[in-house]
């Protein structure tokens, strides 16, 4: 059978399993991702003790994706371009850094809305 018409017959379960593989490959190589990911546990306590409403844990697990979304697509980027040239290459390291942009642009748009969750929920909680 030829690889597209392999590709093409894999089952869901295989497409999940290899979707978890590429996962924990990021979490364990990747230094950033686990800091992304600490900092989503961090984020997620906090709304926890702070009483977000459904509305904050909404926005507020839709901001984690897409910054672990980011870092995930950074992540595949760079491992591709280390497949490609292992040597300088100024359009791979461009690109390379407009995709830590992308992820640098992704946690701060998620920064700052956490920053208004929190700081409005402290400031509810404070009577302020």
């Amino acid at each position: 059978m030829d690889e597209p018409t392999r590709l093409r017959a894999r089952s869901w379960r295989h497409k999940f399993k290899d979707a978890l593989r590429g996962t924990r490959r990021a979490v364990r190589r990747e230094s950033s991702f686990f800091v992304h990911l600490f900092a989503a546990c961090a984020v997620l306590a906090a709304a926890l003790a702070l009483g977000a409403t459904l509305a904050e844990w909404c926005l507020l697990i839709l901001c984690i994706c897409g910054v672990l979304t980011a870092e995930m697509f950074n992540t595949a980027f760079e491992t591709l371009a280390k497949a490609i040239d292992r040597e300088y290459n100024p359009h791979l390291r461009d690109a390379l850094d407009m995709g830590s942009g992308a992820v640098l642009l992704a946690a701060l748009g998620a920064s700052a809305v956490g920053a208004i969750i929190f700081i409005h929920r402290l400031a509810s909680l404070l009577g302020w």
